[in-house]
């Protein structure tokens, strides 16, 4: 199941890697990213690939919150599909 997962926030040192260290550790593979810093801002959009077995959405939305409140950021994991539906004009 394809994902889209956003993190907003101050730019810090260990963000892409805290991240990409819990995608591994459910074994989720990576798709597709794009990062940019603005002005000390940090902004990423990763396109994800949930396994059908094994990852769960809400749990990792669930940990992902929780993570970017540890570090600072907004961090927040939807389906593809419904991401999508939300940001069409």
């Amino acid at each position: 199941m394809k994902t889209v997962i956003t993190i907003i926030g101050e730019d810090q040192v260990g963000i892409v890697a805290r991240v990409s260290t819990a995608l591994a550790f459910h074994k989720i593979n990576i798709l597709d990213i794009n990062q940019n810093i603005i002005n000390g801002f940090f902004n990423m959009v990763m396109i994800v690939d949930l396994p059908e077995q094994g990852a769960n959405l809400k749990d990792l939305q669930a940990q992902l919150e929780l993570m970017g409140e540890e570090i600072g950021v907004t961090i927040k994991a939807q389906h593809a599909d419904i991401f999508t539906a939300m940001h069409r004009i």
